[in-house]
C-alpha cells in the first residue's frame, strides 16, 4: 500500500463534505489550500471560505495564495512534499501545481464527465432536464474538465427535485467516490481512461443574467425545469410589470400545470393564494418570490400587503 500524503483544494461547502469524510478516514492531509477571505455583506467584513474554517477547527496547514504561479506558494507548497492533490469546488491551476505530486491531481467534478464540462454543471443538468447526473473523478491537465478519468458514478434526478437538493445529494455521492478514488490509488490500482469525445456534448457554462432570465413564450416544462434548476441559487429572473411600475423579481417555488388556455403569454392570476403565469402551453403556479430589496417571500405572505392590477404581466 501507498503511504499519501495529500494537498486538499476547495473553497465552499461543497468541498468541506470531501475534505471532513477524507480526514475521518483517517488519511495524511498535509495541507489545504482555498482562497483568500473575500469582503462580504453590507459592512464588507472579510469572510473565510468554508473549507478555511473547517482547516483551522481541525488544526491542518491552510493556504491561501493569491496567485497560484508566485515561487513564493510554489516552495511553500512543495516543503509539504505531497504525493497526491485532491481538488473539489477550487479555481484552475497551473501545470506548475497540478503537476506536481507523484500520483498527479485528481478533481472531483459533479456531472457524468464528459457532459456538463464547466462551471455550472449541477445547473444545466436540470434546466435541460436531465433524468440522471452523477459525479465524477479524473486526473487534472491542461485544460477545463478534460482529464482522463478515474471513477464514476450516476445519480438519479427526481422530477421536482431543485439545484440545492441536488447539490447535497450530489456533495454526499461524491465524498464517496473520492474516497474509491483514494483507495484505488493507494492501492496502485488505479487506472485513468480518457474521456470519450464522439458524443454529442452538453456544455455547463458560467451562470449570468442573460442565461438566468424567464423567457414566458417557452414550454411550460422548459421553464419549469429553468426556474428549479437555479433555485435556490442563483434563481431565476422576470420583469413584472405592475401598475406602470417595472421590477425585478426573482421567482423559487413553482408548479406547472399543462392546460390549453387564451390568456396572453406572462399574464398573472391570483388564485388559492398563489400566482398563475400564462405559458404556451400551460402556467406556472409560484408560491415563492422575492421582490426588489426584499427577502424571498411566500406568495400568500406576499398577498397581504401587495396588489396586483387586473393588466399585471411578466415579461
Amino acid at each position: 500500500m501507498r503511504e499519501l500524503r495529500i494537498v486538499f483544494m476547495g473553497t465552499p461547502d461543497f468541498a468541506v463534505f470531501s475534505l471532513k469524510k477524507i480526514v475521518e478516514a483517517g488519511y495524511n492531509v498535509v495541507g489545504v489550500i482555498t482562497a483568500p477571505d473575500k469582503p462580504a455583506g453590507r459592512g464588507r467584513k472579510l469572510q473565510q471560505s468554508a473549507v478555511k474554517k473547517y482547516a483551522l477547527e481541525e488544526g491542518l496547514k491552510l493556504m491561501q495564495p493569491s496567485n497560484l504561479k508566485s515561487e513564493e506558494f510554489l516552495e511553500e507548497l512543495k516543503s509539504l512534499n505531497p504525493n497526491l492533490q485532491v481538488v473539489v469546488a477550487f479555481r484552475m491551476l497551473p501545470k506548475s501545481v497540478w503537476s506536481l505530486p507523484e500520483y498527479g491531481t485528481f478533481n472531483l467534478h459533479a456531472s457524468l464527465l464528459p457532459q456538463y464540462r464547466g462551471a455550472a454543471p449541477i445547473n444545466w443538468a436540470l434546466i435541460n432536464g436531465e433524468k440522471t447526473t452523477g459525479v465524477s473523478t479524473f486526473l487534472l491537465d491542461e485544460k477545463i474538465d478534460t482529464g482522463a478519468m478515474l471513477l464514476q458514478k450516476e445519480v438519479e434526478i427526481e422530477p421536482q427535485e431543485n439545484a440545492g437538493q441536488l447539490h447535497d445529494k450530489l456533495m454526499h455521492t461524491g465524498a464517496g467516490l473520492i474516497l474509491d478514488t483514494l483507495k484505488l490509488i493507494e492501492s496502485g490500482k488505479s487506472e485513468a481512461v480518457k474521456q470519450e469525445e464522439s458524443k454529442e456534448l452538453r456544455p455547463a457554462p458560467k451562470l449570468n443574467k442573460d442565461n438566468t432570465r424567464i423567457d414566458w413564450h417557452k414550454s411550460t416544462d422548459n421553464i419549469y425545469n429553468l426556474i428549479r434548476g437555479l433555485n435556490p441559487y442563483p434563481a431565476a429572473w422576470s420583469l413584472l410589470i405592475n401598475a406602470s411600475k417595472e421590477l425585478k423579481v426573482k421567482i423559487f417555488d413553482i408548479e406547472k400545470q399543462k392546460s390549453e388556455h387564451h390568456y396572453p403569454i406572462g399574464s398573472i392570476t391570483v388564485q388559492d393564494k398563489k400566482l398563475k403565469v400564462a405559458t404556451s402551453d400551460g402556467f406556472i403556479i409560484i408560491s415563492s418570490i422575492q421582490l426588489p430589496g426584499k427577502r424571498k417571500m411566500e406568495v400568500k405572505d406576499l398577498l397581504n400587503g401587495f396588489t396586483f392590477t387586473p393588466d399585471a404581466k411578466f415579461l
